[in-house]
């Protein structure tokens, strides 16, 4: 692209789990996939390479940066726009109704063509966070699943404080227990959901076309603010 054009940057919190940035990468392809014409950087917050500094100096246009986080938080709110400098930083991708559309997929391949039961319960399993506006917007994707499956989805933390997914698991163990994965990519915090006691937990969310047209419409919700054009 021509400077007068920005760069799609995006910053997923990173891991050392090599999935977890191939899970990524894989995302990023079905973005650029999708608006082709449109330059899509990878970075990462912390852990992983390319670094957030490292992935800036190496682009010429203006950047509007699409911090791939779930909630608010942090990273999202205070450390991705500190580090970007002037460049645009975009809100976190949720919650959002299409993030609920594609964990409502991942529980439909968990569940292999069976269909959930009146006494099935599923939970919400998040990283968590010490920020309460994360910890409201994590109560706020409960909620659109919830509406989206049509029964009540309870949600638990596995790397903050609040309600624990392990307890949360515990108070309805008396049903089958189906977590549905609050997180982009594999990685510590799935391994833990997979370590609650759950009889079911659904992959991370990953290269789900939804989260890839979630994360040009934060794109182009900032550029169009902004004034910025895309040819």
């Amino acid at each position: 692209m021509t400077e007068d054009h920005p760069t799609l940057l995006a910053v997923a919190h990173g891991t050392r789990d090599p999935a977890g940035a191939a899970t990524v990468r894989a995302l990023l392809d079905r973005t650029r996939a999708l608006r082709p014409w449109i330059d899509v950087a990878e970075a990462y917050a912390e852990i992983a390479e390319p670094s957030l500094e490292d992935a800036v100096t190496r682009i010429t246009s203006p950047i509007v940066t699409v911090p791939l986080m779930l909630a608010r938080g942090y990273h999202a709110l205070v450390d991705i726009p500190n580090r970007v400098g002037n460049a645009l930083t975009t809100r976190p991708l949720g919650p959002d109704p299409m993030i609920a559309a594609a964990q409502a997929g991942r529980l439909a391949e968990a569940l292999n063509g069976e269909r959930l039961g009146p006494h099935d319960t599923v939970i919400l399993g998040a990283a968590g966070s010490s920020d309460p506006n994360g910890v409201a917007d994590v109560r706020t994707a409960a909620r659109l699943l919830s509406g989206r499956l049509r029964r009540e989805v309870p949600y638990g933390f596995v790397a903050a404080e609040g309600p624990q997914l392990s307890e949360v698991v515990a108070a309805h163990s008396h049903n089958r227990v189906i977590v549905a994965s609050y997180l982009l990519a594999p990685g510590l915090f799935h391994t833990r959901m997979l370590s609650s006691g759950a009889d079911m937990v659904s992959d991370p969310l990953g290269a789900h076309d939804a989260i890839a047209r979630l994360i040009l419409r934060r794109f182009d919700e900032a550029r169009l603010r902004d004034g910025l054009r895309v040819a």
